[in-house]
């Protein structure tokens, strides 16, 4: 007789398994993260000042940050810190949730996942320079520009950190239209005529977008609704040379072609 597991115990231990591998790649990645925290923590100061260039440029010659809360001079500039030491780390980060993944996926998905990642990861990153370089300059300016007379500029750290976050997120996220036209297309979700007929309804929902996460003013909206809108246009452009064809078993199979115009 066979001491080899079978039938639920078998299932239970692989089960098992993955959650202790899953465990081990995720205390991996958290100490890769503490590690770069570790090594970046004593220019925490600097990172700060770094992240706060475009307010401090545009304010008012003599204004300056303050800080309201007891612990916001350490904790704010620790969370930049974090954050910037996650960006830093997070080829690592990815590189571990593929070796995680990637045993369980068949090889067109495998060719597929390994582009989107990369892709993902770089359009997010541009779209934080872009709020970095482009709009951070243009909107501080603008609110420093309309303070009222007798009025000083003066934005708590805190309340900055969380509005630049905001930001990021908002123009990471929209920077990632280009992907997910493409992967909606590729995995014959979505068809691309049906993704041209509907831009009207993308334009208005790119300026819903941008009225919801962006300043109360006409410049922060239209620096993330105009993105969004041509991002999505740059991705219809990319999805016409993907196209799913089937396959001679009846399933689907994705080939990279020039499709019609």
């Amino acid at each position: 007789m066979s001491d080899t597991p079978s039938g639920p115990e078998a299932h239970q231990e692989t089960f098992i398994s993955h959650l202790i591998e899953l465990r081990s790649r995720l205390l991996r990645s958290i100490v890769a993260v503490v590690i770069v925290l570790l090594c970046l923590f004593p220019w925490a100061k600097e990172i700060y000042a770094l992240l706060a260039a475009p307010l401090l440029r545009a304010l008012p010659l003599g204004s300056t940050m303050i800080a309201t809360d007891v612990t916001g001079t350490f904790l704010v500039p620790l969370k930049v810190t974090l954050m910037a030491a996650f960006l830093i780390a997070l080829p690592y980060v990815l590189y571990q949730m593929w070796a995680f993944v990637a045993p369980g996926l068949y090889h067109h998905e495998k060719r597929l996942a390994l582009p989107v990642i990369v892709s993902s990861v770089v359009f997010f990153a541009l779209g934080m320079s872009f709020a970095y370089f482009v709009v951070f300059p243009l909107a501080f300016g603008f609110f420093a520009g309309y303070a009222p007379s007798g009025v000083q500029m003066m934005t708590d750290i805190d309340k900055y950190l969380s509005f630049v976050m905001t930001m990021f997120i908002a123009f990471g996220i929209t920077f990632e239209v280009p992907v997910v036209v493409i992967v909606l297309v590729r995995l014959g979700v979505v068809s691309l005529e049906k993704l041209r007929s509907i831009r009207g309804y993308v334009i208005v929902g790119a300026f819903i977008v941008g009225a919801i996460f962006t300043p109360p003013d006409i410049l922060s909206q239209l620096m993330l609704a105009v993105p969004l809108w041509l991002l999505y246009e740059l991705g219809l452009l990319a999805a016409r040379f993907i196209s799913v064809v089937p396959k001679q078993d009846g399933g689907t199979a994705v080939e990279e072609k020039a499709a019609n115009s």
